[in-house]
């Protein structure tokens, strides 16, 4: 069975065919997030250890740490995420006992992210390119560690599933030029988005056995490509995810977090229920309020991937006696309900002895 190894100081991440699905959390980068983008320029780091500790808590196997902000005092990314990087490393590392996955395109910020790197940290990503295969495998063969390879090369992303298992075919043939070894390489084979080709989804899953059965690497994607551009995009992902993971996939990069419910909304739905002659009472739990109501959680959590993803272990037999399936469903004890049950236990006690 093929294992891609991926360590922390403390702690292993095995992505593997006969292993849980492994979750690689993707909320620290700053693509597409201004405010986290600003926050990294001017070197506050509260929103990422936000998200390293949100993301581990609701389940996240391996972290994702992409430092990719263009600065508008330097637009040279050559020169400021190299220390960027470097930094968030380091205070993630300080924070959470996760293995770590460094995420860059530029080759001094994948460098940096190696040296600060404790233990064996996956390098995303090496493509089909020529000047990324000569710039990448070297830094994966000299560090030892397993890379992420996309299935793009130099004419780009083929909508063709045929050549992009040939483009990663082609990587792995080079890595193991390299003496990198097969079980070293995750292969993304490109999720589509399914609201723009409607054989995206069954494209991937061709893909994903073709490249379990005759290439032998595990493989991992970019779950929420699937649906962008779609309404209730959990619903489609949810789906995806388990379906993914019986054609053989063993990993992705997604957000295992669900954002909490903010005030705004709690607002618009007491408006809604008073209009309907509900009165909310001025002091009411508003975590009760955002649950009994449907609105979710005021508190970070799980997203409902994570609970599909669950179930797709237990039904995949990668959940020994499906205990992380009961334990994720238990419901949290109360501090007064476990003193009560204590002080019970106690008493019985006592009795036994008399």
């Amino acid at each position: 069975m093929t294992r891609t190894v991926v360590e922390s100081k403390t702690k292993t991440a095995i992505i593997g065919f006969d292993q849980p699905f492994c979750v690689i959390g993707e909320r620290i980068n700053p693509t597409g997030r201004k405010k986290l983008a600003a926050e990294l320029e001017a070197g506050d780091f509260s929103t990422v250890e936000k998200d390293a500790i949100a993301q581990v808590a609701a389940g996240a196997n391996i972290l994702d740490i992409n430092a990719g902000v263009v600065y508008n005092s330097n637009p040279n990314p050559n020169e400021t995420e190299p220390p960027l990087m470097r930094a968030i490393l380091e205070m993630v590392q300080g924070l959470v006992d996760v293995p770590l996955c460094i995420d860059s395109s530029v080759p001094g910020a994948l460098k940096a992210g190696l040296e600060a790197a404790e233990g064996r940290p996956l390098l995303n990503s090496v493509t089909g390119e020529e000047d990324r295969l000569e710039m990448v495998l070297p830094l994966v063969k000299k560090y030892n560690v397993p890379v992420v390879a996309i299935s793009n090369d130099d004419t780009g992303i083929s909508e063709d599933p045929d050549v992009r298992f040939e483009v990663a075919k082609k990587i792995v043939e080079r890595a193991a030029d390299f003496g990198i070894p097969a079980h070293d390489i995750v292969v993304d084979p490109l999720v589509m988005p399914i609201g723009a080709m409607a054989t995206a989804g069954l494209q991937v899953f061709a893909l994903v056995r073709r490249l379990r059965e005759e290439l032998g690497v595990n493989t991992t994607c970019g779950a929420s490509n699937v649906s962008f551009g779609l309404p209730n995009r959990h619903g489609v992902n949810n789906a995806f995810l388990p379906m993914a993971i019986a054609a053989g996939m063993t990993s992705a990069i997604m957000n295992p977090v669900a954002a909490p419910v903010n005030q705004t909304k709690l607002d618009a739905k007491k408006a809604e229920l008073a209009e309907a002659g509900i009165i909310v009472p001025d002091d009411m739990d508003m975590e009760l309020f955002a649950q009994v109501t449907g609105l979710g959680s005021t508190k970070f959590g799980p997203g409902s991937e994570m609970t599909a993803i669950r179930a797709a272990n237990l039904l995949m037999n990668n959940d020994a006696h499906g205990s992380d399936w009961i334990n994720f469903n238990k419901a949290p004890v109360k501090a007064g309900e476990q003193e009560a049950g204590a002080r019970g236990r106690r008493t019985g006690g006592r009795r036994r002895r008399g």
